[in-house]
């Protein structure tokens, strides 16, 4: 982080570290998204955020250990990947979406994810978390039944598309 923390307590170094709406919802779009260039994020965010927020947000996520920027090459993109501390977070993320169920007003096509994360409970979180760590830290791809794709899935039936893996 860039500063020192406010307090030690334990909510205040997460709000600290991802806790502006901004970053999550970068995060959210890595998460879920499978975003990882700038331009992937800045086109794909359904809230507009400005170009100039996007790039303070994703080098303060860097900064704060929940993204890795690669190295890219000269007139290569740079690739953002997710650390093992923001796979952490898809609980965090499932449990956002259930209290937003339950208390906002939501679009149906995005709230389908939210309604399967609640649905499969931790089984699927973690399902989907080991799926994650495959796609951004190497590890070895588990076996079964894709949870990136079931969510994939309902995402494209409330939108009334065919899912793309």
């Amino acid at each position: 982080m860039d500063r020192e923390p406010r307090s030690g307590c334990p909510i205040n170094q997460a709000v600290e570290a991802f806790g502006d709406r901004w970053s999550l919802l970068v995060l959210r779009d890595v998460v879920f998204g499978g975003r990882r260039h700038f331009r992937e994020l800045l086109a794909g965010n359904q809230e507009g955020i400005a170009s100039n927020i996007l790039a303070d947000r994703l080098r303060r996520l860097v900064a704060s250990g929940l993204l890795t920027r690669d190295d890219a090459g000269r007139g290569q993109r740079a690739t953002y990947s997710l650390t093992e501390q923001a796979i952490q977070l898809v609980p965090v993320f499932a449990a956002l979406g259930s209290w937003g169920l339950r208390h906002r007003a939501t679009d149906e096509p995005l709230r389908v994810r939210a309604e399967l994360l609640e649905a499969g409970g931790p089984e699927l979180w973690s399902s989907f978390m080991a799926e994650l760590r495959a796609v951004h830290l190497g590890a070895p791809a588990p076996s079964g039944p894709s949870a990136t794709e079931r969510l994939a899935a309902a995402y494209a039936d409330a939108l009334g598309q065919t899912a793309v893996s």
